[in-house]
């Protein structure tokens, strides 16, 4: 099958979420079908990237768009636009002419859309279109605006109901949603009114790929705290979780290490490495294997936004014991208890960690168990199957 994919990420390296999962997914699906990548970019080193998407793709354009998104440009045409803010700051009117030209020169049988607001640069369609949604974006989005400075909330509350309008009219106007678990499909089938076209293709993990690294024994007990930092959802975890838990849990072990891992930390968050000598913040690491698997548990105090969950996935995948909130592990089925530990009370998540920390049999249960769930359900190649199966229903739609 001949499918257009578009993202509004270049899918390497594997920096973010978003990026992990067109990754894995071009690279599962590659001998299946012939996939043409165009994917926005906002600096011309990114094109150093190109030849490793290119083993799995026919062909992989890229397109500038802005390279920091809060330009006067930016800001003045969203001021005047029925669109979002979202969607100005990833519009690129290149991309937008070399899909038309595309479409228009070659046979697709589907187009492939990551995210909502790639969809503006779509021209009126002859063939079925999939738009997937990793997260449900105005929900992230009104959550930031409920937590603004009061003089500016009327201002964000304006965009947040303009991505609110068009991430609707896009799951309109898609023949086939996919989304990462059934919460999120629950929650569109009701703004919908429907959930026939909504299908659940989870996020996964490379399972052998973990495997390669070994265990490393920590010389202290160490928590690791793991995000890309341009995700508002992650920079609040952080924040918590230093602020709110850490010191509990110092006050229990005071020889415990917490390592902040993640794409693009802001001065606020390397501060907290600054002002504590038991605190590291790594921020971007070559190999984030290395990472899990020097930890002693994921601790992922996650309190707003829907999608992807890699980092509970990866660590389970490294036998790393999980303590999260109850949204962080949203929508994987896991159990409480069983395969995670969960709660969404700082004092509560300070214990539960101590206990992992200090429990040898508890981190055993936890290791095994977690390790053993994500094996069974969450490998990349039973995602991939999900998706083939839907590109082989989709595809066969005759406009």
């Amino acid at each position: 099958m001949k499918i257009l994919m578009l993202t509004p990420y270049l899918p390497y390296p594997l920096l973010s979420g978003g990026q992990i999962r067109t990754y894995n997914l071009l690279k599962k699906l590659a001998n299946k079908h012939d996939i043409t990548l165009f994917a926005l970019i906002k600096d011309e080193s990114e094109t150093a990237y190109i030849s490793e998407l290119e083993k799995y793709c026919h062909q992989v354009r890229v397109f500038k768009r802005s390279r920091t998104p809060f330009t006067v440009k930016n800001i003045l045409k969203t001021a005047f636009s029925s669109y979002p803010f979202l969607v100005i700051r990833n519009q690129s009117l290149t991309a937008t002419a070399a899909i038309k030209e595309e479409l228009a020169n070659h046979q697709y049988d589907l187009i492939h859309a990551e995210t909502f607001y790639m969809m503006p640069h779509l021209p009126e369609l002859k063939i079925p279109s999939i738009l997937v949604e990793q997260t449900i974006e105005y929900l992230g989005y009104e959550s930031y605006a409920k937590k603004a400075n009061p003089l500016l909330r009327p201002l964000l509350n304006i965009d947040v109901n303009k991505i609110r309008s068009w991430e609707k009219h896009y799951w309109q106007k898609a023949d086939q949603l996919i989304v990462m678990s059934n919460e999120d499909k629950e929650f569109i089938a009701k703004e919908l009114g429907r959930d026939d076209k909504i299908a659940v293709v989870a996020n996964g993990v490379d399972n052998s790929w973990f495997d390669q690294i070994p265990r490393q024994k920590t010389k202290t007990p160490t928590i690791l705290s793991v995000g890309t930092f341009k995700w508002l959802p992650n920079r609040e975890a952080v924040e918590f979780l230093v602020e709110k838990i850490w010191p509990l849990v110092k006050a229990k072990i005071p020889n415990v290490r917490l390592e902040i891992v993640g794409n693009a930390p802001s001065q606020k968050v390397l501060n907290y490495g600054l002002n504590d000598p038991n605190i590291n913040v790594v921020g971007q690491v070559a190999d984030i294997r290395y990472a899990f698997k020097s930890a002693d548990l994921l601790l992922a105090p996650v309190f707003s936004g829907k999608g992807t969950r890699y980092k509970i996935l990866e660590a389970m995948a490294c036998a790393t014991p999980v303590v999260a909130s109850q949204i962080a592990v949203e929508g994987l089925d896991v159990e409480n208890g069983k395969h995670v530990l969960t709660s969404n009370n700082a004092q509560e998540l300070a214990e539960l960690t101590v206990k992992v920390l200090t429990e040898q049999k508890l981190w055993h249960t936890l290791s095994s168990n977690g390790k053993k769930f994500v094996q069974d359900h969450y490998d990349w190649q039973l995602i991939s199957q999900k998706l083939d199966a839907i590109y082989q229903k989709i595809g066969k739609i005759k406009k």
